[in-house]
């Protein structure tokens, strides 16, 4: 599938964490929020979970979607969980919920899942797979963890932390891709797009730190 037309990249996440990270990687995805009720999938494996998930996303904005004859259009639903202690952790229910799990999680280890689903609209392909990485949290105080919760920050993410926001500051560590725990794996991401036969640089389309134009190669 030799790539000759312009290439629009689809995000089907509204969390701006996953944007902001494609963006500094020079790629301007479109942004299509799923809607997809999270609450209807349930797995007791965290990597089939989160690939579900995923999946459903990209394929709910595929269904809003019409392909072009001028251009190549790709969707990228992505969808992240933590597997802690035995347990399958999406956002937390509310601040008790994620008091209560960074009680639990403090000075410990959890495995954070992010499931990676891109469809190539033009030509009917898909490629999707899991990327996995260990955190290992701080062991913090309640009074941390009481200040943490007010700010609201741990209610709108999978596992009830951030790496690149307040709640870095509670990790000692990472093993993997710290992309995967923000929520999209940029090399993940070059892995699919070259089961689909592309290059990430065919996504290229922000200025470059010099200020030059990166021309866009596909």
């Amino acid at each position: 599938m030799p790539n000759s037309l312009p290439l629009r990249l689809v995000l089907a996440s509204q969390s701006p964490a996953r944007r902001k990270l494609l963006q500094a990687a020079g790629i301007e995805p479109d942004v299509l929020v799923s809607g997809v009720d999270e609450s209807q999938v349930v797995s007791d494996r965290a990597e089939d979970l989160c690939l579900e998930l995923a999946r459903l996303k990209a394929l709910a904005v595929l269904d809003r979607l019409r392909a072009t004859p001028d251009e190549r259009t790709l969707v990228l639903g992505c969808d992240s969980v933590l597997a802690f202690d035995g347990e399958i952790l999406g956002k937390p229910a509310d601040a008790a919920d994620a008091t209560d799990r960074w009680r639990r999680m403090r000075g410990r280890s959890g495995v954070l899942h992010t499931g990676h689903c891109l469809v190539d609209v033009t030509h009917e392909a898909r490629a999707e797979a899991v990327a996995s990485t260990v955190v290992h949290f701080a062991d913090i105080s309640d009074e941390e963890i009481a200040a943490y919760v007010a700010t609201g920050e741990p209610l709108a993410v999978a596992g009830a932390f951030t790496i690149d926001g307040l709640g870095g500051a509670f990790l000692t560590g990472i093993e993997g891709d710290p992309g995967t725990v923000v929520g999209l794996s940029l090399p993940m991401l070059r892995r699919l797009l070259g089961e689909l036969e592309l290059d990430i640089t065919d996504l290229w389309t922000k200025v470059a730190p010099g200020g030059q134009e990166i021309a866009h190669l596909g």
